[in-house]
């Protein structure tokens, strides 16, 4: 039964973090013309980085299922194809869009997400490591 579980949850969280890295790449390539001003300065900077805190989140909890713990190694590929998966958006950005142009304060923010994902994973694997 705990293994049938292990699986659908496995299969969910692949689910997840694919149908976010797609929805990442259609938010960032695909022009929209009408998206709502909230008038704050650097909003699209937070939009950044909440989308690849939860990239992280998902590919590392999937990892982490498939594994059965978090390991760091693991992790630590995750957070490094979140960098580049982000450096990778702003280059189509501004090769192939019109309405959008690369931009390195964009990379920042993903980077900052990322590593806000990796610290609560680590804060995860040090609570398991002092439960009994």
């Amino acid at each position: 039964m705990l293994i049938n579980n292990l699986l659908v949850l496995k299969k969910i969280l692949f689910g997840l973090a694919v149908g976010w890295t797609l929805l990442i790449a259609f938010l960032c390539l695909v022009p929209l013309n009408k998206l709502p001003s909230f008038g704050v300065s650097g909003t699209d900077k937070y939009v950044h980085a909440i989308l690849h805190f939860v990239f992280t989140f998902f590919w590392g909890s999937y990892f982490s299922v498939k594994q059965n713990e978090i390991r760091m190694p693991k992790i630590l590929r995750v957070v490094m194809l979140s960098i580049f998966y982000g450096i990778m958006i702003e280059i189509l950005q501004g090769a192939f869009t019109t309405k959008r142009h690369s931009d390195i304060l964009d990379v920042l923010a993903n980077l900052s997400g990322t590593l806000l994902a990796l610290v609560l994973f680590i804060l995860i694997k040090m609570n398991k490591l002092n439960q009994p």
